[in-house]
């Protein structure tokens, strides 16, 4: 009988096989065809269910014939083949879209997951080996994307922010530190105090791309300098977990700040993982309305009326509080535009899916949280402008009310008390995302969407806050989001 064998590229050509397959007659070397057994070309444990998996296997015959014929493809022209078992946690969060681009699954497993750029500009796992059932539990227990799970304790609990020991507005009392951080410089001058204190010995922070003007990278900062270096916030995708098996392995210890959805992914590694507590005695954390994607930093740019080609630096705001997004040109040049503008009419509307459902955009997990002090208008809204730098401060463990203690005796932090009642209309965004929660995921879960699994962060409770209406308003426009997700980001 006569059968079509795929081929690289070009057309596909046509081979003959034995009149009956299965048999251990091997045809001629010359037909360019090779016999294998296919259990035997398997990776040990795969199934016969899995060896579907195989394309060029496959489309030839059922699987059960003892041989079975395959094409020998020209040098780097035959297609790829699955030769792995797909993670089924890493396949749920992809499908959910639930990804936050943290980067801890390939930290922990870098010789099998790694981080890669994917359309419209984010950080996604790529996976390359089959995971043992152990390192599935693993990632269940420390991806963000899955879920969170928050002990409150004898802390003080709020329905909207989380556990939390004590509440403070506060800025650096150095000048220069308080100019350059996005709000008061609080985390950079905590920052620089655990590294002059001795409590930690490097700082694990995000800072602009060397490459990439709008991008991220995960530095190691040892000294004050570098720290004040990293300083401002970045409004784009990073994974500053994802060399933490490397880190957790050169005896250093550090201090983590990252997203809120980095911090929890860190705390549960802490809490899973002796080492990783040795390695992270500290977790600081930042409130986060969501990460952009690439796309919005070159959408920035371009109503800026330039583009990547011609930029040589940027900042997403910092220098001056809450400063302004600034792309300094390579020709010397410098073109900026607000707060408001950048991040309220443009990045805003590139924020990543998992960030719509995230319960956690307060820093939950972290030890000391910071955000911005807005001052509000007589209808209670934040007033975006240029003023003196002012972080809100909330120490949500012991161990971050000692180091923020410290830090204010040694004269590096001045602070003030805080009303936590003024919170949720300095932070509309934070408040509107935690009571609509309850309604998206609804919404995402009636589209058969996989949702993250939240322990302890009260999501019932922030829904009964909205009206019938609005939560109404959002379980709609999830569910229709998520029908037109035809495919989730990869």
């Amino acid at each position: 009988m006569e059968t079509q064998a795929f081929q690289g590229a070009g057309e596909p050509a046509r081979f003959s096989a034995p009149a009956k397959a299965g048999q251990g007659r091997r045809p001629p070397e010359a037909s360019r065809m090779a016999w294998i057994r296919p259990l035997d070309y398997l990776p040990r444990g795969q199934t016969r269910r899995q060896m579907l998996n195989f394309p060029h296997l496959r489309d030839f015959s059922a699987v059960g014939h003892k041989y079975r014929l395959i094409p020998q493809y020209a040098e780097g022209s035959a297609p790829q083949m699955t030769a792995f078992s797909p993670s089924p946690n890493l396949t749920r969060v992809a499908k959910g879209d639930l990804c936050a681009g943290c980067g801890a699954c390939a930290g922990l497993f870098p010789d099998r997951i790694v981080m890669q750029a994917s359309a419209p500009g984010w950080l996604r796992p790529k996976q390359s080996g089959t995971l043992a059932a152990t390192e599935e539990a693993r990632i269940a227990r420390i991806c963000p994307g899955l879920g969170q799970e928050v002990e409150p304790g004898k802390r003080l609990d709020s329905v909207l922010w989380g556990p939390y020991v004590s509440a403070q507005t506060g800025w650096a009392t150095d000048p220069e530190v308080r100019f350059a951080g996005s709000s008061g410089g609080v985390l950079t001058i905590l920052l620089m105090h655990l590294l002059k204190s001795g409590r930690v010995e490097a700082v694990v922070q995000t800072a602009a791309a060397p490459d990439l003007p709008i991008g991220n990278t995960t530095v190691i900062s040892t000294d004050a300098p570098a720290v004040l270096a990293a300083a401002g916030s970045r409004y784009a995708p990073s994974a500053p977990l994802s060399d933490v098996k490397a880190r957790m392995a050169d005896g250093r210890r550090y201090a983590f700040v990252g997203k809120p959805c980095d911090a929890a992914a860190m705390r549960a590694l802490v809490e899973d993982d002796p080492k990783a507590a040795a390695a992270f005695p500290v977790i600081l954390s930042f409130f986060c309305a969501g990460v952009p994607s690439h796309a919005g930093g070159k959408a920035v740019l371009q109503a800026l009326g330039t583009d990547l080609d011609h930029v040589e630096s940027f900042r997403f705001r910092g220098n001056g509080w809450p400063g302004r997004a600034t792309a300094v040109l390579k020709d010397g040049g410098e073109r900026s535009m607000s707060y408001h503008d950048s991040w309220g009419k443009i990045l805003s509307r590139h924020v990543q899916n998992r960030c719509k459902v995230c319960a956690d955009g307060a820093g939950v997990a972290s030890d000391v949280v910071c955000a911005d002090a807005w001052e509000s208008d007589e209808a209670g809204y934040p007033v975006f402008e240029e003023g003196e730098g002012t972080s809100l401060i909330l120490a949500r463990t012991t161990l971050g009310s000692e180091i923020l203690a410290g830090a204010i005796a040694a004269g590096r932090v001045e602070t003030q008390p805080f009303d936590m009642g003024t919170l949720a209309a300095i932070q509309p965004g934070q408040r509107e995302r935690r009571r609509a929660l309850l309604a998206r995921l609804t919404g995402m879960a009636l589209a058969g969407r996989p949702i993250p699994r939240y322990r302890g962060l009260q999501v019932v409770s922030a829904a009964r806050q909205n009206s019938l209406k609005s939560n109404l308003h959002n379980l709609i426009g999830m569910f229709r989001r998520a029908l037109r997700r035809t495919k989730p980001q990869a």
